[in-house]
This record gives C-alpha cells, structure tokens and sequence, in this order.
C-alpha cells in the first residue's frame, strides 16, 4: 500500500476529501516524525511502537576496494509491532 492508497482510504472510510485525508495523513507522519526526533517513543495500541534506537560507531569495508572506514555513530528508526497486529496477520 503507496501512500496515496492510504490517503484514498482514509477519505473513503471517514467521507473527507481527497485534500482533507491528504492533510490528515500528512499530519499524523509529521507528529511520528517529530516525536522520534525529540527521541520519545509512539505507542499506537494494537499497532505497534516507532522508537529510535543508537546504532554504534564501527569500522566498514569498502566492497569495491577493500579499505576499512570507520561508520560514524546514528540514530535509525525502529517498529516494534504490538500482539494485535501479530495476531491480526495469522
């Protein structure tokens, strides 16, 4: 499903315009996103958990070459789904 999928789908189920459910998507991602930068964690009950986890600095090799670089440290987004989406799959 393409975002825009989403956005048809939530324009049908809840009767809002294409616009208006393009607004509504927009807005929900743009809290997830900005909750996740102040490094808080979103707990959708039933859906799941989008947190933010460290990822240590550590020494890689380039495939093409065969140097070793070091990978600098980062933040990467992580989804953890709750027992209701697991459950809802099976």
């Amino acid at each position: 499903m393409s975002k825009k999928d989403l956005i048809d789908a939530v324009a049908r189920d809840c009767e809002l315009t294409k616009e208006k459910a393009s607004g509504v998507v927009d807005a929900v991602l743009a809290h997830i996103r900005e909750a996740m930068k102040e490094g808080h964690e979103v707990r959708i009950p039933d859906f799941g958990t989008f947190k933010v986890a460290a990822r240590k600095a550590r020494e890689g090799r380039n495939p093409a070459t065969g140097m070793t670089i070091q990978i600098p440290a980062s933040r990467v987004p992580k989804f953890t789904p709750a027992k209701g989406l697991k459950d809802a799959l099976n």
